[in-house]
C-alpha cells in the first residue's frame, strides 16, 4: 500500500491557499529530498578537512539543495504529469490534479532556478562548471523510468553530484577520495530509492513505469543490502585515502549500523514501513557527515 505524496503540515498548513500548491509542487512539505541532495556535498566538504573554516559553503550548499531540489521536482512533474494521474500516490500532485497550470509551473521553476544561480556565483570557476554539468543529468532523469529498469542509478548520479562540486570547491589535488565518495553515494541513493519505489510497484506495473524495485521483485531486501554494503566499502576507500589508519574507518561505524538496521527491519510490502526507512536516510547522512568531519579534521 502506498502513502499519499502530498502532506499538509508544518509550514504548508499556514500558507495561504493560493501559495500552497506551489510549495507542494516544489515538495517543501517533504524536506527529506533536499536533505538527501545536500549530504553528499557536505560529506565532500567534511572529508576535505575544510568544514570548519568553510562553514559558509555548507550553508550555501544547503540553500542550493533546497532551491534546486524544488526546481527538479517541478521539472519532473511537468514531464510526468500524465503518468502521475495514473498512480495513486502521485495523483494529488498540483500539476496532475490541475491545481497549477503548466505555464505557472514553468514560471515557478524559473524562480527557483534563479535562487540556484545566486548559489552558483558563490563557487569558484571549476566548481561552477562542474555544477552546470549536472543540468544534462537532471534534464534526462524523468525519461529514464521509460527506457531502463534502473532509473535509480541515474538518480544516484544526480543526487550525488554535490560531492564533485564541493570537492572542486574545497578539496585538494587528489581526486581518489572523491571517486570513492561519489561511487558510494550512488550506491546509497540506488539503495534508498529502491526502498522508496516499493510503494509504487503495483501502480508502476499497470502504467508501464520501470524501477529497480520492480527489477528486484522478491529480492528487494538482499538487493538493497548489497547496495548498502557497496556504499560502505566505497566510503571506506575514501576515508582510507585521506587518513590510512584502521581507527579512521571506525568513523563509518554509526552510519553503517544505521544502514544495516534499515534492511534488517525493511518490509517491502508495507508502504508506511518503506517510507519511514527511506526518510531515515537523513540520519544516515548526518551520521556519515560527523564521521567524515572527524576524519577530515584529523588528517
Amino acid at each position: 500500500m502506498s502513502v499519499a505524496d502530498t502532506e499538509y503540515r508544518g509550514l504548508l498548513a499556514i500558507l495561504p491557499p493560493t501559495l500552497r500548491p506551489f510549495a507542494l509542487l516544489a515538495r517543501f512539505d517533504r524536506p527529506i529530498g533536499w536533505w538527501l541532495l545536500f549530504w553528499p556535498g557536505a560529506w565532500a566538504i567534511a572529508l576535505s578537512g575544510r568544514a570548519i573554516d568553510r562553514w559558509d559553503m555548507l550553508l550555501w550548499f544547503l540553500v542550493g539543495s533546497i532551491a534546486m531540489r524544488g526546481a527538479g521536482c517541478v521539472y519532473n512533474d511537468i514531464v510526468d504529469r500524465d503518468l502521475d494521474r495514473q498512480v495513486a500516490r502521485t495523483a494529488g500532485r498540483p500539476l496532475a490534479s490541475g491545481a497549477v497550470s503548466v505555464r505557472a509551473a514553468w514560471i515557478w521553476l524559473t524562480m527557483l532556478s534563479l535562487i540556484g544561480l545566486v548559489v552558483l556565483v558563490q563557487l569558484n570557476f571549476t566548481a561552477a562548471v562542474v555544477a552546470l554539468g549536472s543540468l544534462v543529468l537532471v534534464a534526462a532523469y524523468p525519461f529514464m523510468k521509460r527506457i531502463t529498469w534502473w532509473p535509480q542509478a541515474w538518480l544516484g548520479m544526480v543526487f550525488s553530484w554535490a560531492a564533485p562540486v564541493a570537492w572542486a570547491q574545497t578539496g585538494g589535488d587528489d581526486l581518489w577520495p572523491l571517486v570513492w565518495l561519489y561511487a558510494g553515494s550512488i550506491a546509497w541513493v540506488v539503495g534508498y530509492d529502491t526502498i522508496y519505489a516499493c510503494q509504487d510497484i503495483e501502480d508502476d506495473a499497470m502504467v508501464g513505469v520501470r524501477s529497480s524495485a520492480r527489477a528486484m521483485g522478491a529480492r528487494v531486501r538482499p538487493g538493497v543490502t548489497l547496495l548498502y554494503l557497496i556504499a560502505i566499502a566505497c566510503w571506506a576507500g575514501a576515508v582510507w585515502r585521506v587518513f590510512p589508519t584502521p581507527l579512521a574507518l571506525a568513523a563509518l561505524l554509526p552510519a553503517a549500523l544505521h544502514l544495516l538496521w534499515q534492511v534488517a527491519t525493511l518490509v517491502p510490502a508495507d508502504g508506511a514501513n518503506t517510507l519511514r526507512r527511506f526518510r531515515s536516510n537523513r540520519d544516515t547522512g548526518a551520521l556519515l557527515f560527523l564521521g567524515l568531519l572527524v576524519v577530515g579534521q584529523a588528517a
